[in-house]
């Protein structure tokens, strides 16, 4: 497989954990895990295994084995792109195919629109945008779910007027966000919340320290709406028209509904359009891991008759 994995010194303090397989030679393509925060897993790592490419997964600023795990230093929307375009120079990939789902969606569109010229074409899957609405979609969602299931938490926190309503962000953002028992308890329930949103059963032991590295991430980045003003993302789709792509987007996904890819089909009308029915979110999902191979294969064929000029 030719697996081969090393550290790359991003500056401001960050170490990325990057891995590759496949030749040196082949098409790279590079896969854009989830978050913020996740780290790639082992669907990201497994999704071209085999296959004629060279690929590239990135643990980005805090998140999986980059150190330091979870610090939110140094740590915008914008480093994260930039440290993408440093892993490349590193790797000596003059260009490559992205493939990114969820939040790895929108670094692969954001990217994309700064490094047009290193981006061969584009993969996405289950498609987020940062909008305003699906912030306060998030912070609803959640503050409904903790009124269902922890009234007394809520009530004793102080947190009773906020929850179950679409109240605003500052009172929850501020104790999630602060360092104090107050904030453990609730990226507990955050880990909760999240696992739900899959089908999973509540944790039966408290956040460890991945756990709550994840979370601190994820509440920085909603924090501070991604980073990217309203309408930004979507403003940049006129520049990436030429370029292949395929949109992928699972008609069940829990996290990423299919209106935003949608959304984003309406602005990239060029661009491949892949609904799967009853398919969910990321590669962990087979529908989905099989729709992004044959996404990747597309593109690649694409690039190469643009290349080739047939």
């Amino acid at each position: 497989m030719n697996r081969q994995a090393r550290y790359i010194n991003v500056g401001d303090g960050h170490l990325l954990y990057v891995e590759t397989q496949g030749a040196a030679t082949a098409l790279p393509v590079i896969v854009l895990h989830d978050g913020p925060g996740y780290g790639c897993r082992g669907g990201d790592r497994r999704l071209l295994a085999g296959l004629p490419y060279r690929q590239v997964c990135v643990d980005q600023r805090g998140a999986g084995r980059s150190v330091p795990a979870g610090s939110i230093e140094a740590n915008t929307t914008l480093d994260v792109v930039a440290d993408l375009e440093a892993v490349r120079e590193a790797l000596g990939i003059p260009a490559w195919v992205i493939v990114g789902g969820g939040w790895g969606s929108l670094l692969a569109l954001i990217y994309a629109q700064l490094f047009t010229e290193r981006t061969r074409g584009l993969v996405l899957h289950g498609i987020f945008l940062a909008s305003p609405e699906e912030i306060a979609s998030t912070l609803a969602g959640f503050s409904q779910w903790l009124a269902a299931v922890a009234p007394d938490f809520c009530d004793k926190s102080g947190l009773t007027a906020e929850v179950g309503i679409a109240a605003p962000k500052s009172r929850l953002i501020e104790a999630l966000s602060e360092p104090s028992p107050l904030a453990q308890h609730l990226t507990g329930y955050w880990r909760d919340y999240r696992r739900q949103q899959v089908g999973l059963p509540p944790a039966t032991v408290e956040p460890d320290a991945g756990q709550l590295a994840q979370a601190a991430l994820q509440i920085h980045y909603l924090s501070h709406g991604y980073f990217l003003r309203p309408g930004q993302l979507l403003a940049g789709i006129r520049h990436l028209r030429h370029l292949p792509a395929v949109i992928v987007q699972g008609s069940t996904d829990p996290f990423c509904p299919p209106a935003n890819a949608e959304i984003l089909h309406r602005h990239w009308p060029e661009a491949t359009w892949m609904p799967l029915r009853n398919a969910g979110h990321g590669p962990a999902d087979p529908a989905i891991a099989r729709a992004l191979r044959k996404g990747v294969a597309w593109v690649a064929d694409n690039e190469a008759c643009e290349v080739s000029g047939s």
